[in-house]
């Protein structure tokens, strides 16, 4: 009797539980990837590509803010006003100093504090959050995002996407994205020295070599090439041309090789050993400063601005401020200065760079919050509707702009990094909007929209004279390869600047290249390799 009546308790114990699931399931609870009912509050039923977003409830969004000591955080800007008039929505920013951000980011991910939107996130910056479950895999959730899929498909993102999957296949992080590849960076130069001197605009670094030593013998005085950004910026620009990657864009030490489908590790290379001799060679000719890799930006500046040298590393920012200095120091009218197009290299008239930039990360547990398809539907406005880009960048038309036969001008008291220098207020300053934590992103016309004539043209010469280096594959580790890959990766990288800078500077010489690499093994480089390896070769079988 005993018996019959356990087996009839636990019979309907189960049914009970069975009962359970089943209404959990009805009310989509613990779906991975859908929405319960509860989290539709807000969100709009016809919301599609280009369809202004406008919040059916009034919400509060708290969001991360990286402040930008160039246009300080002000909480009346029109920016904020404008998004609650037209959305709805009301952020409410976390400031914290762009100085900062990165390590204020992660402390409050951390303790549990962070804001549920957290911008200005670089690809590959979201790796270590994934293991804690702290941040949302996005890309479950794109379906809900009409704009930012239609500019996937459209403008053909899905391979760069896929560079972002971990070793789950999701992503983490939703970047911003780009119609086309645009460079920035360059070499700026005095080009009215140039052409006093009859010295050709060099295509090549070879051919600026030769500028460099034509200069050096006219104005035996100066060292005609002295850098900024400890000259990390221009071995960015240089390794492209050179078939390796070096200073900003040496990552995470490692270079997929196509004919051989792996990766090595960069400064192990000829390509990089090339590129050493290349500087040590401007460095031991006096055409290089020495001073290039530990001065300041300011005391670069200051040469190039008093004309003690004749080439900078720079952008289309600094090109204007340069300007500005040079009317005080040299007197206007008096100089010529203009970015160039990057040279070519041994490998050739290339170009990397990426279509994303930096983008969104959202905290997990928005998940759980009655707002969050509206959440995913105003972001999806805010970053990637060509009306949001339009506005994060350009402000309010009539306003701050006006739009003519869908030509832009900023309105006559409103200035932007030159366009209007006669305006005496400034759009990112007086009025929040061009910023870096929502101004990012969207289609080329938009991108140049803010271009001068200048920069329009070093554009069109990059794009006529480059190819694009195509896109690396994937490295998607686990959660413990991906510590030892670190722990790994941080030493060699450190030791490849260091040696990087020694033989350029010539304090080591190039003929102990192979003893470096040695010595790169010595701290665990083929572990290192064989572990990127290994996990792309999986990532690659299992796709």
């Amino acid at each position: 009797m005993f018996k019959r009546s356990r087996k009839k308790w636990g019979m309907t114990l189960m049914a009970a539980v069975m009962s359970l699931s089943v209404a959990a399931c009805s009310n989509n609870l613990g779906s991975s990837g859908g929405e319960a009912k509860d989290q539709s509050k807000g969100a709009m039923e016809n919301y599609g590509v280009n369809v202004s977003f406008k919040a059916t409830e009034p919400f509060n969004l708290p969001i991360l803010f990286s402040d930008q000591p160039a246009y300080p955080y002000k909480k009346d800007w029109m920016l904020f006003q404008e998004i609650t008039k037209r959305t709805g929505v009301t952020l409410q920013p976390t400031i914290v100093p762009m100085s900062d951000y990165s390590q204020k980011r992660s402390l409050l991910i951390s303790s549990g504090d962070a804001p549920l939107v957290i911008p200005k996130t670089y690809p590959g910056e979201e790796a270590s959050f994934v293991s804690s479950g702290a941040i949302l895999p996005v890309s479950d959730y794109i379906d809900m995002m009409p704009n930012f899929k239609d500019k996937v498909e459209k403008w053909g993102m899905e391979k760069e996407l896929d560079g972002l999957r971990q070793e789950d296949g999701k992503y983490y992080v939703l970047p911003g994205l780009h119609e086309e590849v645009w460079p920035d960076y360059t070499l700026l130069v005095r080009t009215d020295i140039f052409e006093k001197n009859n010295i050709p605009i060099p295509a090549t670094w070879d051919e600026l070599y030769t500028a460099l030593k034509k200069l050096k013998e006219i104005y035996p005085d100066s060292i005609p090439f002295s850098d900024r950004f400890q000259f990390n910026s221009t071995l960015n620009i240089a390794a492209t041309g050179f078939g390796t990657k070096a200073g900003w864009g040496f990552g995470n030490g490692l270079t997929y090789k196509a004919d051989k489908d792996e990766f090595v590790y960069t400064s192990t290379t000829p390509e990089y050993k090339n590129m050493l001799t290349y500087f040590n060679k401007l460095v031991s000719e006096g055409l290089l400063d020495k001073e290039s890799f530990t001065q300041t930006d300011d005391q670069a500046t200051q040469k190039f601005v008093s004309g003690k040298s004749f080439v900078i590393n720079g952008n289309s920012q600094t090109v204007v401020l340069h300007r500005t200095d040079m009317n005080k120091s040299l007197g206007e009218g008096k100089f010529s200065i203009a970015k160039i197009t990057v040279p070519g290299g041994p490998a050739g008239q290339l170009m990397s760079g990426s279509r994303l930039e930096n983008g969104v990360m959202i905290l997990a547990k928005a998940k759980e919050n009655p707002n969050f398809k509206a959440i995913l539907q105003f972001i999806d406005w805010l970053y990637y509707s060509d009306e949001g880009e339009e506005f994060a960048k350009w402000g309010v038309e009539g306003v701050t702009y006006t739009k003519e036969n869908g030509v832009r001008k900023l309105v006559d008291d409103i200035n932007y990094n030159g366009l209007n220098p006669k305006g005496t207020k400034d759009l990112r300053i007086d009025y929040g909007f061009s910023g870096g934590v929502f101004a990012y992103g969207g289609t080329t016309e938009l991108l140049q929209s803010m271009f001068s004539d200048e920069e329009k043209k070093f554009q069109e010469d990059m794009k006529k004279t480059k190819t694009v280096v195509p896109a690396e594959p994937p490295i998607p580790y686990s959660v413990e390869d991906r510590e030892q890959a670190t722990l790994l990766s941080t030493p060699l990288k450190d030791y490849s600047d260091q040696n990087t800078l020694k033989f350029i500077l010539g304090e080591r010489p190039l003929s102990q290249f192979d003893a470096f690499v040695n010595e790169l093994k010595g701290q665990g480089l083929d572990n290192y390799v064989k572990l990127a390896n290994k996990t792309y070769k999986a990532y690659k079988e299992k796709k």
